[in-house]
């Protein structure tokens, strides 16, 4: 189980799922424009493992230059159900986490200047 949960845990997995889900099938360079600060060669590597475990097909045509196209598939989108939840979570209480990480870099600011 650990290597499920450490592949969907990891820093852009998730970033593409959720990105793929609000784009449909999607090219390359439209996810990375739409994920944002991802390298390429670290969606490439993400891409690549997703394809691995069947959440995401890729899908290149015999064209120049060569289009490659990447959807979620069933296996893929039946793992954003319970992944909504925690994006659903995570968006309700960001405020709360973000207040909580002030306070304690606030608190360790203090004692770094007192020790």
């Amino acid at each position: 189980m650990r290597d499920v949960l450490d592949r969907i845990g990891d820093r852009w997995s998730m970033l593409v799922l959720l990105t793929l889900r609000e784009g449909g099938t999607l090219r390359f360079t439209a996810l990375k424009t739409q994920i944002g600060d991802v390298s390429q060669r670290m969606l490439a590597q993400t891409l690549r493992r997703l394809e691995q475990d069947g959440l995401v097909s890729r899908t290149a045509y015999p064209t120049v230059p060569p289009r490659v196209d990447y959807a979620l598939t069933p296996l893929g989108s039946s793992l954003l159900v319970p992944l909504m939840g925690l994006v659903e979570w995570a968006a309700k209480h960001h405020g709360q986490l973000r207040t909580a990480r002030a306070a304690y870099r606030a608190s360790s600011d203090a004692v770094a200047m007192a020790g």
